[in-house]
């Protein structure tokens, strides 16, 4: 059915529960399992002043660390689950992008990722990635609650 599956998360709470969901879909169905991870550029997380004061190289340094630390969790979840699993750090992309063109680059026949769930104005005002990557994905996508 699914050979290869991508495992979105940002290292939430609700983005491990579909990390583990992954993990068990990718175990049953005997397929290669990738998690990824993106961090936005830095432009679009400060503006002003604390853009410049904050070096370019320390924001890659920390976003690099943040990285490895979700991805390293979700390697030790795929060890107890009994699941492959590699791991991708995608840099300087807006998270949708990046969880579309992490998936296509790899050969992903599935997306796996959690919602936030939220509505009205807060959806509105903070947009849904998950929404997001559903209007650009080619490949299926498993949204877990």
């Amino acid at each position: 059915m699914f050979a290869h599956i991508m495992i979105a998360t940002d290292g939430s709470d609700l983005a491990q529960r579909a990390v583990g969901q992954g993990l068990a879909l990718a175990k049953r169905l005997g397929a290669k399992a990738t998690a990824v991870t993106v961090t936005e550029p830095m432009s679009a997380m400060l503006v002003g002043e604390a853009a410049i004061a904050l070096p370019i190289e320390a924001y890659q340094e920390a976003a690099s660390a943040d990285a490895a630390r979700i991805l390293a969790g979700v390697s030790a979840e795929a060890v107890k689950a009994g699941a492959a699993c590699d791991t991708l750090h995608v840099s300087d992309q807006f998270p949708a992008e990046g969880i579309v063109a992490a998936a296509k680059a790899q050969g992903s026949e599935l997306i796996v990722m959690a919602s936030h769930g939220r509505r009205g104005l807060s959806k509105l005002l903070l947009g849904s990635q998950a929404t997001r990557v559903l209007t650009l994905s080619d490949v299926p996508v498993l949204v877990c609650r």
